[in-house]
């Protein structure tokens, strides 16, 4: 049996500890970060969490000697894989290592995540061999005012294809930096479940506005289905209370609450009878109420069939009671 050096077998049990003692254990990838940023992102992650940089083998062997179930996290060693023990939830530590990420010029071969594209306008660069630099890599550049001045926006790279030499260096001379440099976190094991990458990255907003349009459809059902709880409880109640006064009103059921809507009720149906009448059997007072009513309250045309006064009261008690539903809801 071949001999194996202290220090590996001490790498090994580091690892294997710091996955027995955390519930959170992350699978990342470092390669292609300079030292400086790396830094930077080990200070934002501060006591949040242990960042171990190791070799594949070792990370194996810790995973798979762990009296956890994490050996699945082998399955994710990529690049230049380190592990990271955090108590934090793991969407939350994806976030966190996003946001660490910062900007990087492009490097000859390296893969576009997105179109890379260089905008219209005043690139500050006096004319000289940079013109003809820029024509090269597919920019529509001229000389304008002492200056060179790119004419329209122009896509130099697509998504997914190699950035040409040429154009990495434009583009750092342009400081358009298209890359993003930062820890990709791979896989996150919490308990007996794996999350890999795909799965934390998620849309805040359409997340929130979700569980808002959910919260909201539940209100709903239970309004319309009469389920009280401490949420549909007050809009229930402003409902019976909408349905109650609208039943009384059309009733006609004098209370301290109804009778000025009543007399109102009756005011109008008066002038709304008064303005079937000729004027000659009106009085100069009945006159001037109905010269000062809005044009809506005057008798309908000839042509046109006046609606019994019960159905016209049944669709007014169904309007109010929608709007006071919906008032309720989102006022």
């Amino acid at each position: 049996m071949p001999h194996v050096a202290d220090w590996k077998k001490e790498k090994v049990a580091e690892l294997e500890e710091l996955t027995n003692n955390n519930e959170i254990i992350g699978i990342v990838n470092l390669a292609d970060i300079p030292a400086p940023q790396l830094q930077t992102m080990r200070r934002t992650l501060g006591d949040k969490a242990i960042l171990k940089m190791s070799r594949k083998n070792f990370i194996k062997i810790a995973l798979a000697n762990s009296n956890k179930d994490v050996e699945g996290l082998a399955d994710y060693l990529e690049g230049q894989p380190a592990m990271v023990f955090t108590e934090m939830n793991p969407f939350k530590l994806f976030k966190i290592l996003e946001d660490s990420k910062t900007e990087a010029p492009a490097k000859a071969g390296a893969i576009a995540p997105a179109d890379i594209v260089v905008p219209a306008g005043d690139t500050s660069f006096p004319p000289g061999p940079i013109l003809g630099e820029l024509q090269q890599a597919g920019i529509p550049a001229k000389i304008d005012k002492g200056s060179i001045v790119v004419q329209e926006d122009a896509t130099v790279v697509k998504e997914g294809e190699p950035v040409p030499k040429n154009v990495a260096d434009v583009l750092t001379k342009l400081e358009i930096y298209p890359m993003e440099v930062g820890m990709d976190l791979l896989a996150v094991c919490e308990g007996d479940t794996i999350y890999t990458a795909d799965v934390l990255k998620i849309d805040e907003e359409e997340t929130l506005q979700t569980i808002a349009t959910a919260y909201q459809n539940a209100i709903n059902l239970s309004v319309n289905a009469g389920i009280v709880n401490s949420e549909s409880a007050p809009i229930l109640i402003q409902k019976a209370a909408t349905e109650a006064m609208n039943l009384a009103i059309n009733a006609n059921i004098l209370t301290s609450e109804t009778t000025d809507k009543i007399l109102s009720k009756a005011y109008a149906q008066m002038l709304a009878v008064a303005s079937l009448l000729s004027s000659d059997a009106l009085d100069d007072e009945l006159s001037e109420k109905l010269n000062s009513v809005p044009a809506a309250t005057e008798a309908p045309a000839d042509n046109t069939e006046e609606p019994e006064e019960e159905e016209v009261e049944e669709e007014e008690d169904e309007e109010e009671s929608a709007a006071a539903g919906l008032g309720a809801l989102f006022g």
